[in-house]
């Protein structure tokens, strides 16, 4: 094989066409630059990534600059550089809080208490919705939060200071936690409507608190399944209830369906 640039390395793809792949040492750390089609790409990948822990000139804040690596490599290397932990995903530790960069342009911002799990489950979209693969699931990122699949932000949840990517936890406020139910103002009053889908939002009835709005909710799914009418509903567990006080309320509950 031809002699290649430092830090550079000839691979081969299955079908034996040769690429270059570009790596570094820092700290004892091999760090993978990424794979490019000439020794020349390559090695302008390795010279950028060195320059980065050498020059303080370089920082979280210059994402957006033309470079020959990829961006949540660059925030990577920034990272390990300024706080001295490698983490594999675009994550940059703050003093209070953590960035996780899903792109140049985009900085998500989360609670210290969530660095574990973030280290160890990167962020992806589709869409608007961001999710996470756990366990060979996709799983809404804002679950973590108390956030339902359904929810309508401003209605359901809100971000306190109106940065939709803004997820430290004093940061999201919840209003319903519970499936089929909303807060709402009824005979100017403030009250929880349960309400359920069949061919279109049903109410099911008003009530002084959600949890009671809750039951309700989950009474109204067993009468539509003894009709016959089961769509796969969701149901509400009450953690805070016992047996017998969930089977009280459940029992008095008036619901309409």
């Amino acid at each position: 094989m031809s002699e290649t640039s430092k830090g550079v390395y000839i691979a081969k793809k299955k079908n034996g066409d040769i690429y270059y792949r570009a790596s570094f040492t820092y700290k004892n750390k091999h760090i993978s630059l990424g794979s490019y089609d000439s020794d020349k790409e390559a090695s302008k990948a390795y010279e950028f990534a060195s320059s980065i822990i050498s020059d303080p000139g370089f920082n979280i804040g210059m994402l957006d600059i033309d470079m020959p690596i990829s961006y949540d490599k660059y925030v990577c290397i920034i990272n390990f550089r300024d706080n001295n932990i490698y983490l594999p995903n675009p994550i940059y530790v703050r003093k209070r809080y953590f960035s996780y960069f899903i792109s140049e342009h985009e900085e998500m911002k989360f609670s210290m208490d969530d660095l574990f799990y973030y280290m160890s489950h990167r962020i992806l979209r589709r869409g608007g919705h961001f999710y996470v693969n756990d366990y060979g699931m996709q799983v809404s990122l804002g679950s973590r939060y108390g956030i339902k699949n359904y929810a309508v932000r401003d209605k359901d949840f809100r971000f306190i200071n109106d940065d939709e990517l803004d997820y430290r936890y004093e940061n999201i406020e919840v209003f319903n936690t519970f499936y089929g139910v909303e807060s709402c103002i009824h005979n100017k009053k403030h009250c929880y409507r349960a309400k359920i889908h069949i061919n279109g939002d049903v109410t099911v009835g008003y009530y002084d608190d959600a949890i009671n709005a809750a039951i309700a909710y989950n009474k109204a799914v067993d009468i539509l399944k003894k009709k016959g009418i089961n769509k796969n509903y969701m149901t509400n567990y009450i953690e805070s209830l016992s047996g017998k006080l969930y089977a009280d309320i459940y029992s008095e509950l008036k619901v309409r369906v």
